[in-house]
């Protein structure tokens, strides 16, 4: 069957903007397309118009625009790993009284498909749908430590604590490995501690991270160790689920 030439073109724009995080501007957008930049630009603006993409913050590149967000998470709430992993969420809640998420991997980064908060007045919320660097967030590490996903390129850094350095990072994922478990040690966001663990699913083949986020004041690096083991048997309990196997 022959495809629609502007509609792959508008998909492959998607595509593209996906792995630009700053942006991409009509003219590199052109070449790597195969076109010309007035044809680029109209497919553009169609995309525009209809809020799948927007300009950056330079007024003069362009990338994935909301209604995409929107799209995403109507995918997520649908996604069968995220259903499953419901009671798990609450049970990382209540070992711990800190916020627990779950996350998959997409487009390079960390994919927040769900959390469950905690009733403490002071608490570590994300958005579902967020994308987190792989490098300096526990969810990360757990995606890089046991998926078989490409180490980034760029190790950004958001905090005095982020591992801005490749060979560092490969120590850690180490680590991550030996011990069943990921830290975030305030690396992404400033007094903010995370503990993540893997999910596999009945190919023994990692699908998620899921775990807790506190503030540091009350998520030390005691309560982290003393936490590692429930969190590490909530995790193998869903695995085991999506295994098919009693639990």
């Amino acid at each position: 069957m022959a495809e629609i030439q502007s509609l792959a073109r508008g998909l492959r724009i998607l595509e593209i903007m996906a792995d630009c995080e700053n942006g991409i501007g009509i003219t590199e957008l052109a070449d790597q397309l195969g076109v010309d930049k007035s044809t680029a630009s109209r497919l553009v603006q169609t995309l525009l118009k209809d809020g799948f993409v927007q300009k950056a913050k330079d007024d003069r590149s362009y990338t994935l625009g909301p209604m995409l967000v929107n799209l995403s998470r109507s995918v997520i709430t649908r996604m069968p790993l995220r259903d499953t992993a419901k009671p798990y969420l609450k049970k990382l809640v209540e070992v711990s009284g800190e916020c627990s998420h779950i996350a998959i991997y997409a487009q390079g980064k960390a994919l927040y498909i769900d959390q469950m908060e905690s009733s403490s007045t002071l608490r570590v919320n994300v958005e579902v749908g967020q994308l987190a660097p792989l490098h300096c967030t526990a969810l990360g590490k757990i995606l890089l430590a046991f998926g078989n996903y490409p180490l980034p390129v760029e190790l950004e850094g958001h905090t005095e604590k982020t591992i801005t350095d490749l060979q560092t990072l490969e120590k850690e994922l180490e680590t991550v490995r030996d011990k069943g478990y990921a830290i975030d040690d305030e690396e992404f966001d400033n007094d903010v501690r995370c503990i993540s663990v893997p999910v596999f699913d009945f190919r023994e083949k990692l699908v998620g991270a899921i775990g807790i986020s506190g503030p540091s004041a009350r998520l030390g690096m005691k309560e982290i160790e003393t936490l590692a083991p429930q969190i590490i048997q909530i995790g193998k309990q869903l695995s085991d689920r999506l295994k098919f196997k009693r639990v």
